[in-house]
């Protein structure tokens, strides 16, 4: 008998709904509210629960009209639980109550950073027995030991202050560039030389770089780029943006990749698997394949448009619960906007 999933991601301001069967993809759906945030230099928290009250019902029928199922063949409902914000996620874990309720199927209420590793087996395949995860996206930059992406994932470290994302953002203000940053500087740097300007890397050195192996902090880069700008502008100067944002990307995926890296020797593992808005960046993507086939690690980043958040990591980690036999959650499950990274469902 067929397994038949839909899955349920608003964690922050896409509404994204997907149906896996078995393990594969039959549609994966997104209506997003990015657009109306470029005002604001960032997301709304209540705009972003608004937009999701509106676009959840057509998103579902549109994800089921691209699948070519009906609700009668939906066989368990899988929702984000955290992390993210507390009104995008209560509204998604509403309606996959009312949905599982009514179809009297089973409810899995999942931890949809850990989706954003679970979504690449439906572009790379089975996993294999252990690996190791990075995650990079706006609010988390996270390394993780995973014997099973279902039932035992253990979080090494993440950063201590800004994540790369928020890193991205910040710094694309500074630049004067539009919100999100991340997509911008990724253009721009790529016109840019990345050897122009040696930004510091967090963490690297002395006692810190055995005490933080696998943690992350990017807040002081972000400094340092605003104080080379106000250098730069004070001696009369252009700043030369593309050098910038050539140096900055430089120094952030330089330590994203060495860290994980670090941890495939430490711990014995052949294969990385990358996940998360940021891994979208050009730049993290062919650093991580030339670093890795360098050290011979297998290094796994979704498709980009599984990058950002989407209902199909929700699904396919629901699915890898199913098949793991592990009980669905209860229905009187509440949100938990700091889920640990440990912890794959409630």
């Amino acid at each position: 008998m067929s397994t038949t999933v839909l899955g349920i991601e608003t964690s922050c301001d896409e509404t994204g709904v997907a149906i896996v069967r078995d393990g594969e993809l039959l549609a994966d759906v997104t209506a997003t509210s990015m657009d109306e945030y470029a005002r604001y230099g960032g997301i709304i928290p209540e705009i972003a629960s608004r937009a999701h009250l509106e676009q959840m019902v057509p998103t579902i029928n549109a994800a089921l009209a691209k699948a070519g199922v009906t609700l009668s063949d939906i066989s368990a409902v899988a929702v984000t639980a955290g992390p993210g914000l507390i009104g995008s996620l209560t509204v998604g874990v509403s309606a996959a109550k009312a949905l599982a309720y009514g179809l009297n199927v089973p409810l899995y209420a999942v931890n949809h950073i850990i989706g954003h590793i679970a979504v690449d087996q439906l572009h790379d395949g089975a996993f294999p027995d252990k690996f190791i995860g990075l995650i990079v996206s706006g609010g988390h930059s996270n390394i993780l030991f995973v014997n099973n992406i279902a039932t035992d994932v253990t979080e090494l470290g993440g950063t201590l202050d800004d994540a790369a994302g928020e890193a991205f953002d910040k710094v694309g203000r500074l630049l004067g560039l539009p919100y999100p940053g991340g997509p911008h500087i990724d253009r721009l740097s790529q016109q840019g030389d990345k050897n122009a300007i040696r930004f510091p890397r967090g963490l690297e050195g002395g006692k810190n770089k055995e005490r933080h192996k696998y943690d992350f902090s990017f807040s002081g880069l972000k400094t340092a780029v605003a104080r080379y700008i106000e250098g730069v502008e004070s001696r009369g100067e252009e700043v030369n943006v593309p050098d910038v944002a050539a140096g900055f990307t430089e120094a952030i995926v330089d330590t994203l990749t060495k860290k994980a890296l670090n941890a495939c020797a430490i711990h014995g593992c052949d294969t990385l698997v990358v996940g998360g808005g940021f891994s979208a960046n050009s730049r993290l993507r062919a650093l991580a394949k030339e670093r890795g086939e360098a050290a011979g690690v297998d290094v796994r980043i979704p498709p980009l448009r599984y990058c950002t958040d989407n209902g199909a990591m929700v699904a396919m980690l629901g699915y890898n619960l199913i098949e793991n036999g592990v009980s669905p959650s209860a229905l009187d499950i509440t949100v938990d906007p700091n889920m640990p990274l440990d912890q794959t469902h409630m």
